[in-house]
């Protein structure tokens, strides 16, 4: 059945109709997965031409809002860029271990400097503090990355979108990890872009899969190097090898690496931005070592890029909060600081560990090379989450991540015990032994 039996798309012409729709969309009427109508069907119902409502459907679909499936028509796209895809409230009473937040103990207190004088005019002739530049410097020159030239951002987010957009445009492809982080799964579509889902295995991204997406035209590359979301994937000498050598055949496409569990990964940095790739910028964020308040991010690059970002930059927000730099400057020089993240570092791979032990000791695959997750392959999410909320406990769904990639279900591990990991452990293989029974093994 089509929408129009329960929303009546209205409009005369092709922008009309796509606003209706993103109405019905951004109000609820219209859910994701719901077919609009044939080309032909609205046109003869809105008293329009069909290249009217065809031109309506195209702008709908290089803004994100809609999908196109062959026979299946066209329906509202799963994660519509008029709102991303949020996760579930977490019912009351259970353990959260959906969220991928960091553990708050080993967040430092937050202290902005005590005293902010006013300034003439704005900061766009300076828009970035000498001495967090110098830190921010040394902070990729630390791992190889090349850091003759850094700019800032407003969190990594901010910083791939400003780079997809300058260098992109609505209908250009961009090659994804499959699963990935599900936020840049939703920036990608709400940019007019074209997702290539590439798939990742604990050492990244596949070559084979990265090859196909290259030859199919892509042109962008969206990977992370360590700590990826939500597999915990990192890459190792011999992938990073392997994936730089396909990429210099393809001097023009832009590579961009999401590095922002640098500090916290419990991983060695393997980068591509190391490589001496000629489009490239490595971002790195504080969110999850320093706090999730901190909306900064420092990213290295070609000259190339990073004089196109803050063009942009310039042009809109101008430049990041010179109370927010000093703030992240004041953390990033105190040596308690370091010694809490370390720690924190620690903690996380040893509860990661556990995790993955207590599994497999119940014959249950899981992946979780780095990072604060752990990735396990299940057959039907939906029962495994519910199950395991019988239990007491909250975990992702793995469609949030997936594109075409296998189901599965994401554990945030920041926060769990070595000692509730075997419970959960347990937990989890006495829902899967129902799973079986109920479906027949």
């Amino acid at each position: 059945m089509y929408v129009a039996a329960q929303y009546s798309i209205q409009g005369t012409t092709a922008k009309g109709i796509a606003a209706s729709v993103e109405r019905g969309v951004t109000e609820g009427e219209l859910a994701p997965g719901d077919a609009l109508p044939p080309v032909r069907r609205l046109a003869d119902e809105l008293g329009v031409s069909p290249g009217t409502v065809a031109t309506a459907y195209k702008e709908l679909r290089q803004r994100g809002l809609v999908v196109t499936r062959g026979r299946g028509g066209t329906v509202v796209a799963e994660a519509p860029s008029v709102a991303s895809r949020r996760p579930p409230r977490v019912p009351e009473g259970l353990v959260d271990l959906a969220g991928g937040h960091p553990d708050p103990a080993f967040l430092p207190v937050l202290r902005p400097p005590a005293e902010v004088r006013p300034v003439y005019g704005s900061h766009r002739a300076a828009p970035r503090l000498a001495a967090l530049e110098e830190l921010t410097r040394a902070w990729f020159a630390r791992d190889g990355v090349p850091a003759e030239r850094v700019t800032f951002a407003h969190g990594a987010l901010d910083c791939v979108a400003r780079l997809l957009s300058t260098e992109l445009r609505p209908g250009d492809a961009v090659a994804v990890e499959d699963p990935g982080f599900h936020h840049l799964l939703d920036l990608v579509p709400a940019l007019g872009l074209r997702m290539v889902p590439v798939a990742v295995d604990p050492a990244g991204m596949a070559p084979d899969a990265l090859r196909a997406a290259l030859r199919a035209g892509v042109r962008a590359v969206l990977c992370s190097p360590r700590g990826q979301s939500p597999t915990g994937a990192c890459f190792t000498p011999e992938r990073r090898d392997e994936l730089v050598a396909l990429l210099r055949e393809f001097p023009e496409v832009l590579v961009v690496e999401d590095d922002h569990n640098a500090e916290i990964s419990g991983a060695s940095a393997v980068s591509l931005a190391a490589a001496g790739l000629e489009r490239w910028a490595q971002v790195r964020t504080v969110s999850k070592h320093l706090g999730i308040d901190l909306r900064w991010a420092g990213v290295a690059g070609d000259p190339v890029t990073l004089a196109r970002h803050d063009g942009r930059m310039l042009m809109t927000s101008g430049w990041v909060s010179h109370v927010l730099q000093e703030t992240v400057a004041g953390l990033l020089t105190d040596p308690g600081v370091t010694r809490l993240v370390a720690a924190g570092e620690a903690a996380y791979t040893e509860r990661r560990r556990a995790l993955i032990g207590a599994l497999d000791a119940y014959g249950i695959r899981s992946t979780g090379p780095s990072g604060l997750s752990v990735w396990v392959p299940v057959r039907d999410e939906s029962a495994v989450v519910n199950g395991l909320r019988t239990q007491g406990w909250w975990v992702a769904a793995g469609a949030r991540f997936r594109i075409t990639a296998p189901t599965g279900v994401r554990i945030t591990t920041a926060t769990l015990l070595p000692a509730d990991a075997r419970r959960l452990a347990a937990d989890f293989a006495a829902v899967l032994g129902d799973a079986q029974a109920t479906y027949g093994g």
